[in-house]
């Protein structure tokens, strides 16, 4: 069976001696983040991870969920009993306004207690997760007569949300959704049709599950331009917060899948289903983005998080499993042969998985600060710099994290050998599990056509130069520092690649878009080198400074130096690889007629 431990020492020297919490103190809710407190927070979170949660993964993946014939859907033995102490442990709102009833803590620390969630048991996660996006576009988007309504419960945890935006003959291209509203006289909506792949849609964790359906008002045009967000529950609600009958929506089918087994995917059915209008009329999808950016952020995470935890297992196995002798000699003269941890190979496929896990844990920390600041901040120029960040650096997390996530549970799962592809080490459901990360919530793909398509050049590329420029001054304040040098000069020559890279797409894609729909992806994990690497320059300062008083603690930031330089030696070069492939433009990948395939 699988293991796993919470990285709670990691994610605490990020958050106080890398990005420094403290001096966030004037934004409304860190006031009350204290060192103590999110300590106790992170300890708590560990222990429902480590001892709840872990044990149920295995669980979920063999039941998976069970449809009856009246639509509804069992949840694998010990999740309803899980999400129970999830509800007790007021985990849902953490980050929710205490008006809600929540505790207004900093998102940040949702952020950082869903990795822990995630690595244990991504399937049971996504159900607390998904709630989590659908609380945040209420509290941006609905009428304060629907957030008094509904808001409050989910915070609680009581009830769950979801959001239904794909359907049989649409995904990405949502202009062509068909889901029809019609409007009552009473101000509501009847909502008729049928979404696809809605993960957490029917389940018996929760009494109620409030659904977020974009569907398209009588009337209105076609394309995006005509697409409204409606607030559809599944138990109707009375005003006094009460529950009355049911709604016309159901589960039609539970999807057969690859992987996270213990979460149910549907298809859910609207058949006059009652809803409320979220927001404006054919506003739906701006609406329904605020939602998608929080899932964004949080699928980066899981892609981390089963990098995380498959990483834990192949490390544990490594040094148990005795296979051969070193080639430099024997090593364990006492034992039969000498444990896999000993052979290079060994170790450059650990090394590069840990070299990408803390700095990618470092990257979600310090975007999921910017989102802080960009909702509570009272400073205008603060939040449009923090909205930059986040809407620049989102698809490069999503894309670049579940892309490598993925990759790495594969290289985890190799170390086992055959045993890794036996069920009972649990490293092939890391595997499957992952997998989904990269396709949903807007595929890795349409990520690097966002980033190069839209982010790029939006306002005047305002959001790329203030990257460029934060990298380049911090490199530039520290050029003098003979103990950064090895980590700062890296980045230099990394961060000129993508520089370089960023120019050839204004001088070669406005008149031939396809070269940029040929370098998006490329260009999408060059950027996540350099943002990764700029990650481990700072990690690696706030290491060098603790070292001198670190006593009993200064393996670890011994260990994190020599990680950082494993990924600047070995991984960061690769941005001379990417830049090269993105400079040979798209003419032989679109040059053969489409017969020939």
């Amino acid at each position: 069976m699988p293991t796993y431990k919470a990285p709670v020492d990691d994610t605490l020297f990020l958050i106080n001696d890398v990005f420094h919490i403290d001096r966030y103190g004037n934004l409304p809710g860190f006031a009350d983040a204290s060192p103590d407190v999110i300590e106790a927070v992170l300890r708590e979170a560990a222990k429902l991870s480590e001892e709840v949660l872990t044990p149920l993964n295995r669980v979920g993946d063999k039941e998976g969920c069970t449809r009856a014939a009246d639509g509804s859907v069992k949840t694998p033995t010990g999740f309803k009993d899980a999400y129970r102490q999830i509800v007790e442990g007021g985990w849902v709102g953490i980050s929710a306004p205490e008006e809600f009833g929540g505790q207004g803590l900093p998102a940040t620390m949702t952020v950082m207690v869903n990795e822990f969630l995630c690595s244990a048991n991504m399937a049971f996660a996504m159900y607390p997760g998904l709630t989590q996006g659908a609380i945040a576009a209420l509290l941006m988007h609905a009428s304060p007569e629907l957030k008094k309504k509904y808001l409050p419960k989910m915070v609680a945890g009581e009830w769950t949300g979801t959001m239904n935006l794909t359907e049989p003959h649409c995904g990405t291209d949502l202009g062509l959704l068909r889901a029809k509203a019609v409007k009552q006289a009473d101000g509501s909506y009847k909502i008729s049709g049928t979404k696809i792949f809605i993960s957490a849609g029917e389940h018996d964790l929760a009494e109620n599950i409030i659904h977020l359906v974009l569907a398209r008002i009588e009337g209105a045009p076609a394309g995006t331009k005509g697409i409204s967000l409606f607030v559809v529950p599944k138990i109707m609600v009375g005003d006094d917060g009460s529950l009355g009958a049911r709604n016309g929506v159901s589960c039609g089918s539970l999807e057969e899948k690859m992987g996270i087994h213990g979460n149910a995917t549907c298809v859910m059915n609207y058949d006059g289903a009652v809803g409320w209008l979220i927001g404006e009329e054919n506003r739906g999808l701006a609406a329904m983005f605020t939602m998608m950016n929080e899932a964004r952020l949080g699928v980066g995470v899981q892609g981390l998080a089963q990098s995380e935890v498959a990483y834990q297992n192949a490390a544990i196995y490594a040094k148990e499993r005795l296979q051969g002798r070193a080639i430099t000699g024997v090593k364990y003269p006492d034992k039969a042969a000498d444990p896999i941890i000993v052979h290079p190979d060994v170790r450059r496929t650990l090394m590069s998985i840990r070299a990408f896990n803390e700095a990618a844990r470092a990257l979600v920390m310090w975007t999921a600060l910017k989102e802080d600041v960009s909702h509570r901040s009272e400073d205008e120029k603060e939040r449009m710099s923090a909205d930059d960040h986040m809407g620049l650096l989102t698809p490069v997390i999503k894309g670049v994290l579940t892309d490598l996530g993925f990759a790495n549970a594969v290289s985890a799962q190799q170390l086992f050998g055959g045993h890794g592809y036996i069920a009972e080490h649990g490293m092939e459901q890391f595997v499957r599990d992952a997998r989904i990360a990269q396709i949903y919530e807007g595929a890795n793909g349409v990520q690097a056509m966002d980033l190069v398509g839209r982010k790029l050049g939006k306002d005047g590329g305002r959001a790329l130069m203030a990257f460029f420029n934060e990298v380049q001054t911090y490199l530039k304040e520290r050029a003098d520092s003979d103990a950064m040098n090895v980590y700062l000069k890296p980045l230099g020559q990394s961060l000129a690649h993508l520089q370089e890279a960023s120019m050839w797409f204004m001088q070669n894609a406005m008149g031939k878009p396809d070269n940029a729909g040929a370098g998006a992806t490329d260009y999408m994990h060059l950027f996540g080198l350099v943002a990764l690497g700029y990650m481990w320059c700072r990690i690696a300062e706030a290491a060098i400074e603790k070292l001198p008083k670190a006593n009993g603690s200064a393996p670890r930031y011994s260990a994190k130096l020599v990680t950082a330089r494993f990924f600047m030696e070995r991984m960061l070069p690769e941005t001379a690889t990417r830049l090269a492939r993105i400079k040979a433009g798209a003419a032989s990948t679109m040059e053969l007629p489409e017969e020939a395939f």
